[in-house]
Parts: C-alpha cells; sequence; structure tokens
C-alpha cells in the first residue's frame, strides 16, 4: 500500500520555507513586515466590522446574559459575585443598578470571564448592552487572527491562513457568539492561545531533541529542555481558559500529553534509546511543571476578588482561604455533575455534527406590517451550514489520512493531526456526559479547528504543485466556487445572526432542519 501524498511539507521542508521567508524579510524588512500583515488585517478588520456593528442590538438582556452581565458588575462593584433584585433584568439596561445586593450568589462558572465581560461595562456603563458586549466582541475579532497564524504555521500558505481567518470571520457561530455577554466566545479565545504557543513550542522544541543526530547528546537519553518560554506561555492561556470555564481543563490535559507525545517521537527520530521512558519520565514532569504551574497560578489569581473580599458565597466556610475556596469548588462541581434539568434547546453532543438543535438566542415579534405580513427578529447560533458540514466532512478526511499514516507507518503531518487534537480536546470529552444539560452554542470552541480541518482538505482538493495542470486548475476552481457559495451563504443567514427585523417568510426559510426553529 502506498503512502496518501502529504498535505504538508516535511519539517525539514517547514524548516526551509521558514529560512526563505526570514531571508527576504532581511532583504527588506519594513516591505515584507507591511505585505505579511496584510491579509491578516484584512480579514480581522472583516471581522471587526461584523461583530461591533450595532453591536448593542438588542437593548435589553439576553439568553444566558442575565447571569453574566449581572455576574460582571457585582464584581466588578464588590468583588464577588452577589444576589441581584427580581427586576434586575428591566432596570440593567436603564442604568439603574439599585438591585445588585450585598448577599454573595451562588455562582457555577470561575470569574474571568466575567471580569473580562466587566470592563466594557466599566468603560461605557452597566446600562450600555454595547458596553457589557464589547470586550467578547474584541476577543471575538481577536480569535479570527489567532485562527490565522495557526493556519499560517500548519500551512507555510499566507493563502490558505487567509481562507482559514475569512472562514471564522464570516461563520454565524462566531459572529454571535462574539455579539453576546456569554463566556464561550471568551473561552475559546484562550484556549486557542493556548494552541498557538504549544505549537510554537513545538516548532522552537523539536530541533533542540533532535541534537542527538549530530552526536551532540547522549544517544541513551537525550536533554532535558527547562527553556521553555512558549510552553510557559501557553500554560497561562490555558489557565486562563479554565479560569473561564472548567472546560478549559480538558485542553490543558490534551495539550499536556500532546506535548509528551511529540517530544517522545522527536527523540526516536533523533535515534536516542530509550525514547518513551526519557519522554515520560526525564523530561515529562519538567514539562508538566513549565505547562500546569502557570496554568494553576494563573487560575487562583483569577479568584483574587473572592479571596479578598469576605462577602463572596461560601466565603466564611473555612478561616482558611484556600479550604473555603475548595469548599465552594465542591459545591460546584456537585452543581455541575447533577445537571441533568430539561431545556427545550438542549442538544447532546453526539447531536453537534449533524447541526440538529441549534439555539434561538433571541426572539422578538414584530405586529408591524412587513411585506405580506408581520415581521420577526432573530438571534440564532445556527453557523454556516456549508463551513460546518464541510468541516465535518473534512474531519472525516484527516481521520481516514492519520489512520492510514499508522497503517503505513507513515508520521502524519501537524496539519492533520493538529486539528484533530483540537477537536479531542473541545469536544470529545462532551461525548462522555450524554446526561449533561449542553447546548449547540458550546460548539464555538470547536468551529476553529473545524475550520483548519476544512483548510486542509480545500489544500488537498486545490492540488500539490506537482499534480498534473489540469488536476489542479479543476481542483482549484472546485475550491473557489465552493467559496463564492460560502460567503453567499453567510450574506444569507446574517440578517438572523444580528437580529434584523425581517418578514416572516424570509426567516422561514432559513431553517432548513425542523429542529433549527
Amino acid at each position: 500500500m502506498t503512502s496518501p501524498a502529504p498535505l504538508l511539507p516535511p519539517l525539514d521542508a517547514r524548516r526551509t520555507w521558514l529560512e526563505r521567508a526570514r531571508a527576504r524579510a532581511a532583504a527588506d524588512p519594513v516591505l515584507h513586515r507591511m505585505l505579511g500583515w496584510l491579509a491578516p488585517a484584512v480579514v480581522t478588520l472583516l471581522a471587526a466590522v461584523l461583530r461591533l456593528t450595532n453591536l448593542g442590538h438588542p437593548h435589553e438582556i439576553m439568553f444566558d446574559e442575565t447571569y453574566y452581565v449581572k455576574d460582571a458588575w457585582s464584581l466588578w462593584s464588590l468583588g464577588y459575585e452577589a444576589k441581584w433584585g427580581d427586576d434586575a433584568d428591566a432596570q440593567l439596561p436603564q442604568g439603574d443598578t439599585s438591585a445588585l445586593q450585598t448577599a454573595g450568589s451562588f455562582v457555577v462558572h470561575p470569574p474571568l470571564g466575567k471580569w473580562i465581560i466587566a470592563l466594557g461595562m466599566a468603560i461605557a456603563g452597566p446600562g450600555s448592552s454595547f458596553g457589557w458586549r464589547f470586550t467578547t466582541a474584541l476577543l471575538g475579532t481577536l480569535t479570527v487572527l489567532l485562527v490565522y497564524l495557526i493556519a499560517l504555521r500548519l500551512t507555510g500558505s499566507r493563502g490558505y491562513a487567509t481562507i482559514a481567518g475569512g472562514l471564522l470571520a464570516i461563520d454565524g457561530l462566531g459572529i454571535v457568539m462574539s455579539r453576546i455577554a456569554l463566556l464561550d466566545g471568551i473561552l475559546t479565545f484562550f484556549l486557542l492561545l493556548g494552541f498557538l504557543f504549544v505549537l510554537i513550542d513545538r516548532e522552537r522544541t523539536i530541533p533542540l531533541l533532535e541534537t542527538a543526530r549530530a552526536g551532540e547528546v547522549d544517544p541513551l537519553a537525550g536533554p532535558v529542555l527547562w527553556a521553555r518560554p512558549w510552553l510557559i506561555a501557553a500554560g497561562v492561556a490555558l489557565g486562563a481558559a479554565s479560569a473561564v470555564k472548567w472546560s478549559g481543563l480538558y485542553a490543558l490535559a490534551v495539550l499536556g500529553v500532546y506535548a509528551v507525545v511529540t517530544d517522545a517521537l522527536a527523540r526516536r527520530r533523533a535515534g536516542i534509546v530509550l525514547w518513551p521512558t526519557d519522554a515520560a519520565f526525564r523530561q515529562g514532569p519538567v514539562s508538566f511543571l513549565l505547562l500546569v504551574g502557570p496554568a494553576l497560578l494563573t487560575y487562583l489569581a483569577s479568584w483574587t476578588g473572592w479571596l479578598a473580599t469576605s462577602g463572596g458565597y461560601d466565603r466564611g466556610s473555612d478561616a482558611n482561604p484556600l479550604a473555603a475556596l475548595w469548599n465552594y469548588h465542591e459545591a460546584m462541581f456537585g452543581f455541575h455533575v447533577g445537571l441533568v434539568s430539561g431545556h427545550p434547546y438542549a442538544s447532546p453532543a453526539w447531536q453537534w455534527p449533524l447541526l440538529l438543535r441549534p439555539t434561538a438566542i433571541w426572539v422578538a415579534d414584530d405586529p408591524a406590517p412587513c411585506g405580506t405580513g408581520h415581521c420577526i427578529a432573530v438571534t440564532s447560533s445556527v453557523p454556516n451550514p456549508l463551513i460546518w458540514y464541510g468541516g465535518v466532512a473534512a474531519v472525516v478526511f484527516l481521520l481516514y489520512l492519520f489512520v492510514r499514516g499508522l497503517i503505513d507507518r507513515a508520521p502524519a503531518s501537524p496539519a492533520v493531526t493538529y486539528p484533530l487534537v483540537g477537536l479531542l480536546a473541545t469536544y470529545v470529552p462532551w461525548l462522555l456526559i450524554p446526561q449533561r444539560t449542553i447546548f449547540q452554542f458550546y460548539t464555538v470552541v470547536m468551529a476553529p479547528f473545524l475550520i483548519l480541518a476544512l483548510v486542509v482538505a480545500l489544500r488537498a482538493i486545490a492540488g500539490a504543485a506537482d499534480d498534473a495542470l489540469c488536476r489542479r486548475q479543476a481542483g482549484q476552481r472546485t475550491v473557489v466556487v465552493f467559496l463564492v457559495f460560502v460567503v453567499g451563504v453567510s450574506a444569507f443567514y446574517y440578517p438572523v445572526w444580528t437580529g434584523w427585523s425581517v418578514p416572516y417568510p424570509f426567516w422561514l426559510i432559513h431553517n432548513w432542519m425542523p429542529g433549527w426553529i
């Protein structure tokens, strides 16, 4: 059986690409820097326009903003989440915060995401719907830039990196979750930041591990590397993700294992005899400290407000503040384990690839005449269906390449494995808790990895430089046609991603399956 054509140049070839890029930068650094940032600047600007335009609409608390907006303002005002009176949802958009009480409120997510939401409220005022959504929109915009940077390192192509960033920029799930003060968009930003830092760490570390080829280290045992600043940075980013939602811990665990596995494979390529135990028992504990230590410190730092005040929920459960914090976490864990209450928009994880039940974030009927009937305004978390289903198909394709590589004993390229690692961290854990009440919009953390997989698949469709000319032309035309349709579908769906008032029949034709209503 022959091995499939590689979708990414081997590591040595990617180093050659980096060396050529550095040579061009040295020849004309100003021009190179300008051209290098033009494409990411354009896609990031596009993302900003789609996310920030009319961000304050609707000027009311939508969906679970009822929790996070109020928690954010109480954090800013008191240092901890406190209870609110019954009319707070109606009063807060008017700038009235009189419903805020001082008694601690039991909340089930760490505070960092709410602190970030509070920054926008502090700038624009507690009654500004633009203000309480601004920081989420800003981080959602920057997530597009992160996808571009990750795709550039995986593919070595600015063109395909631009496609990756552009797809996320115009995808409905990314747009909607950037335009609402929920935690999931913030979580996505920090997760992607951690994944980028781990990728940079691999690029810098693997050459050091392979120096045994030249006899620079003992062939029985490789070097133990402490100087890994990007792994420390990844720990900080993933600790911040965990301080937004505990699901960030899945990514921390998966990337920790990924670092050990890739260390081991690099040592094997270097000819180190004891490569498995060398990676696991010598480098492994060091990598653990470098990754998990900063993550733990970052997580604890996010609780500073609760620790430094006395009014937070369970704050007085123990004289030792860290013991009291542990008691609080036990209560939070018990809540998450027991969360099985019904919800009309609940969607178990097995449904997510099929896109059976997106979440209607906000719906407002308008009885005023609108064409032949009345109007309806909707904000729905349905992604661009072509991007979503194309991404799911691309993941199946990457899984095939990965398995075939295992059979043929051919190492898989990072362009194949990295999206799969991302989905392992962001999707698979939810399959293990089918009884839990969860929602389709949680997949906003999956979307970047689906898009990365889709871009790798599109690159394969477009063909390689050594393919026949007719093959490349046909493949490239197919990619262009697909992208044109993707842009058209996003333009078609944008009104129902941003709450435009539209004729009722116009809204109905956007619901391609019964569960989308």
